[in-house]
């Protein structure tokens, strides 16, 4: 590391009602990782869309150099060309496009009247060889994983001649394995003389590979932590978060499962697109009232897959096996009869379908049941809704500046809890969670966790799906392994442990087949 490459002083940022940023201050060292933490909404996006450009000069006070030079961004094209790049969380690849189309869209190789497809396939090669990856360029997004599409994202960046390579939370949809793939390849391009800045929640990610963490909390930078000089522990980094010690990660429960909530017998889900293809092969469990069962697997073992179709047939094809609910057999033909029987699903993806963000926190509240706010005539009762929808957001304490803010402008934790009181609004007796604390600081992720115990000590039926094996652990009551599709293990919470379930895991061996397509998730 030599000499100082980016330094922003006393950046301020407001918006409507809110200061997002105060006064914050950053210097990160040429050739470092460097972290921000922070919880839900302390201001990290916010500092680095300023970096960026996504919020251009004169929309913010304060003062930003790079390499030597002030810079006042009008824009991310005035960023990128002097190496910034900004990767977020939500990928911006388009799925029916090439990766090589993808690599330089917006950057295209030739002349405004001919693309050099010659020279866009060949560049395109040499920058997935630089990520690790040996696809070819003429392969489509939509047929490869989603780590490999964060891999794509980098490649993407380098493409651009990027110096300074910012990324958002890379890590939150992937599994293990290819998380550590990713973190190899920051380091592998830390030696080439890369320099990073990377946002996370996973801080044991962040003790691996950061050269120094900064901690941002209520929008003002708190404190910067030097490796070698400087605790890296998690206890140590989660104080500085929240600003006070979390002795405990996972709220205590005393657990008294009681009959059988939720019950599928021989389970089978085929492919939509290939239906030859089994994404849930003869599958069976259950789920007893009053206990939270965990649902472990890597990516693509099938868990998601499972949940959807479950919930009202949500997903896939020539779907065949037996579902019961609170004993009694049903056969659920869509989403309407699965609310109806008091089934809910809370999805993964709250951005993209569990919530309605250009919608204020009233609507999205009550969604899921207008009956309970409409009259015998099918007419909504404004006021009720209004009620309600505050007593919900109490409850789960949703922060926001009134119920009339919308909820894409809600922090991530937020935005999860908001999901959250749907659902509970609708009144379900089964709650199917998948990732319910995906993407969100370890202080929201408490508060979360604190619901669910509410939602068991209620005698709701609660199945849990999770990519992280510490909150499996700390939260479930029971916990199934599933891989390809198969149940290929089951622990009580006093057999679970991390080396059980991934030996669980290694038993299932890779499924054959046309190479999985994106699922659409709903709820």
């Amino acid at each position: 590391m030599g000499g100082t490459i980016l330094e922003m002083r006393g950046i301020t940022k407001t918006f409507p009602g809110v200061k997002a940023l105060d006064g914050v201050s950053l210097r990160v060292e040429d050739g470092e990782i460097h972290a921000i933490v922070g919880e839900n909404g302390a201001g990290k996006s916010t500092l680095m869309k300023v970096l960026a450009g996504e919020y251009p000069h004169g929309s913010y006070e304060g003062e930003i150099f790079f390499a030597g030079g002030e810079c006042r961004f009008s824009g991310m094209k005035d960023s990128e060309r002097l190496g910034i790049v900004i990767i977020h969380q939500e990928l911006a690849l388009v799925p029916n496009l090439s990766i090589a189309e993808n690599l330089f869209l917006g950057n295209e190789r030739g002349s405004y009247f001919r693309l050099d497809w010659d020279r866009t396939f060949r560049e395109t090669a040499k920058y997935l060889r630089m990520v690790g990856l040996a696809e070819s360029p003429h392969m489509l997004i939509k047929d490869i994983g989603v780590g490999k599409q964060q891999l794509v994202e980098i490649a993407k960046a380098l493409a651009k001649r990027a110096r300074l390579l910012i990324l958002d939370e890379p890590t939150a949809s992937l599994n293990d394995n290819d998380s550590q793939k990713l973190l190899d390849l920051l380091k592998e391009l830390k030696r080439g003389g890369m320099t990073s800045i990377l946002i996370s929640h996973k801080l044991t990610e962040i003790s691996q590979i950061a050269d120094h963490i900064t901690v941002i909390r209520d929008g003002a930078a708190i404190e910067t932590l030097a490796r070698n000089v400087d605790d890296f522990g998690e206890p140590r980094i989660i104080k500085g978060m929240v600003g006070r010690e979390m002795t405990d990660r996972f709220p205590g429960r005393e657990s008294r499962p009681g009959g059988i909530g939720l019950e599928v017998r021989g389970w089978t889900v085929h492919h939509p697109l290939y239906p030859e293809r089994k994404v849930c092969d003869n599958l069976s469990l259950h789920v007893r009232r009053g206990e939270v069962v965990g649902l472990s697997g890597l990516m693509g073992a099938g868990r998601t897959e499972l949940a959807m179709s479950i919930f009202g047939r949500s997903y896939g094809a020539g779907i065949s096996g037996r579902l019961f609910l609170n004993g009694r057999e049903v056969a659920l033909r869509g989403v309407r009869d699965a609310i109806a029987n008091k089934l809910a699903y809370v999805t993964e993806d709250r951005k993209g379908c569990g919530l309605l963000l250009s919608s204020e926190i009233r609507p999205n509240t009550t969604l899921a049941n207008l009956g309970r706010i409409s009259s015998r005539r099918g007419v909504l009762d404004k006021d009720r809704e209004i009620q309600l929808a505050k007593i919900y957001a109490d409850l789960l304490s949703v922060k926001r500046s009134s119920l009339e803010q919308l909820a894409g402008n809600l922090s991530g934790g937020n935005q999860q809890k908001l999901l959250l009181a749907k659902w509970m609004f609708a009144e379900p007796d089964v709650l199917i969670l998948d990732e319910p604390t995906r993407g969100i600081d370890v202080g929201a992720k408490y508060e979360i966790y604190t619901i669910i115990n509410r939602l068991v000590a209620d005698r709701k039926t609660v199945l849990m799906i999770s990519s992280e094996l510490p909150e499996i652990l700390g939260m479930c009551d029971r916990v199934y392994v599933m891989g390809e599709g198969r149940i290929v293990g089951e622990f009580t919470r006093s057999e679970a442990s991390q080396e059980a379930i991934m030996a669980s895991i290694l038993k299932s061996r890779p499924a054959e087949g046309p190479p999985a397509v994106p699922i659409a998730k709903g709820a």
